[in-house]
């Protein structure tokens, strides 16, 4: 471990294979895993999603559920293991335009753990047409710009195919 805990932002698209890239890069890490969950099942469709995730990843996983506090859910869960956030778009959309991005990025920078964070890239998608909408996809947007200027890696997942984007040249299933 190091004196400050790597932080790793992986993004992606919809149906991009993020998730599944995050957690490989969890898998590098010597350590217990902690899964940090935002969603929460508001019905049926999104419960199959979420028991859907929790199959793929498999036993040996602790989940903390966690939909707004997330910065808590962060410093609650340090030292205690490598942690997977899944992901920052849910948690944004949670906090419903209250989502402190400053408070998220000092929180990462005191962990002493490893965080991975799983988020999605709306921006390469149409213009919305409302402006409610096209507050959120701005608003996730400095977000995600936030989020990756801090962290020490960034990862992309194009058609499930990991693409690192900082620093960059690595294989995700290269030790650490």
């Amino acid at each position: 471990m190091t004196e400050r805990g790597q932080i790793t932002l992986v993004t992606g698209g919809a149906r991009s294979g993020k998730s599944a890239l995050a957690e490989r890069l969890v898998l590098r890490h010597a350590m217990p895993r902690i899964y940090i969950a935002t969603a929460e099942a508001r019905d049926g469709e999104m419960g199959e999603r979420i028991a859907q995730h929790q199959q793929d990843r498999g036993p040996g996983w602790r989940t903390i559920e966690e939909p707004v506090d997330l910065c808590g859910a962060l410093r609650a869960s340090d030292g205690q293991g490598v942690r997977l956030v899944d992901c920052l778009t849910l948690w944004m959309s949670n906090c419903m335009g209250s989502a402190d991005i400053g408070a998220l990025v000092v929180t990462l920078r005191q962990q002493s753990c490893p965080v991975v964070l799983v988020t999605n890239e709306l921006g390469q998608g149409i213009v919305p047409d409302n402006a409610l909408a096209r507050r959120f996809r701005d608003d996730h947007g400095r977000m995600n710009q936030a989020v990756a200027q801090a962290a020490d890696q960034v990862w992309m997942a194009v058609s499930g195919m990991p693409l690192r984007l900082k620093p960059f040249g690595e294989n995700p299933d290269d030790p650490i």
